[in-house]
């Protein structure tokens, strides 16, 4: 599937000058989508069009992957958060409404905790607090979403679809597995990155801190992930005040592309009652 064609590439320099790309779609309240591991933009495909029919869509590619620049690692989770607070301070410097999957969802925490004004609303997709309080999914799925021992990158995420989608969603909906892994063939991930996101992920660890998170926040969670397992999304609900917790019926880890529609509905079900609240740019 195409990224719209009406989408504009924005250009932004982190803290330490590493130059991070922004794909801009849409008009309205700024929503920050941030992907998961080793994923790009294009993770959010098949929803960003119908976002950006009421929201200006900023989809991030994280350090090292997509458009934006690779740096050495380690990587931490408060890097990552700084990235995407570089992004909304320089492009809307008032705040936005925030939705992290996966990874994405673990620097959308550290995002709302170290830089709680630029964030009006935070949703956490498919997400955990890491650490003691993770409920850790079983090894051989880990071992299959690392790619196991793949020679290329289209067999390596071939191998992670057989646990990021629903396995029944998957067998009847083999476009999307084929869209997605011929683009992560088109788009390897850089040497080293992959790794480095993965460490910062295994030392991802905002138990302690989700207190912190005074934003408004949305959890969504598949009932059948077996990546982050529910327990993880009961874990957030937990450790942030006020969170509310909404579950997608038999839908996998990647629940926003097995199921857009729903996924928009939650949405904007969240979103839209806080849009006139919305502090002007």
């Amino acid at each position: 599937m195409e990224w719209p064609a009406a989408g504009e590439l924005r250009r932004i320099k982190a803290g330490d000058g590493t130059k991070l790309a922004v794909h801009a779609l849409g008009e309205g309240p700024p929503l920050l989508l941030i992907p998961g591991l080793g994923t790009d933009h294009h993770a959010f495909v098949w929803n960003v069009a119908e976002l950006a029919e009421r929201f200006e869509c900023l989809v991030l590619d994280q350090r090292g992957v997509g458009l934006s620049e690779a740096t050495p690692g380690p990587y931490t989770m408060e890097l990552l958060a700084d990235d995407a607070a570089s992004v909304l301070r320089q492009l809307t410097p008032s705040g936005a409404f925030v939705f992290g999957v996966s990874m994405g969802g673990m620097v959308a925490q550290h995002l709302a905790i170290r830089h709680p004004r630029l964030v009006e609303l935070l949703v956490l997709g498919c997400t955990g607090p890491g650490g003691r309080m993770a409920v850790r999914a079983d090894p051989e799925v880990t071992r299959r979403l690392l790619g196991a021992d793949a020679k290329d990158p289209a067999s390596a995420y071939r191998m992670a679809c057989s646990v990021l989608y629903e396995a029944g969603w998957a067998a009847t909906h083999p476009e999307v597995i084929e869209d997605a892994v011929e683009w992560r063939s088109s788009h390897p991930v850089r040497p080293g990155v992959f790794q480095a996101h993965w460490q910062a992920i295994r030392h991802h660890d905002s138990g302690a801190l989700l207190g912190q998170i005074t934003a408004p926040t949305l959890i969504l969670q598949g009932t059948a992930d077996v990546v982050m397992l529910p327990g993880n999304a009961e874990a957030l609900r937990g450790g942030i005040g006020g969170s509310d917790l909404a579950w997608l019926e038999g839908r996998g880890h990647m629940f926003f592309q097995e199921d857009p529609a729903q996924t928009l509905s939650l949405l904007q079900r969240e979103l839209l009652p806080a849009v006139p609240e919305h502090r002007a740019r």
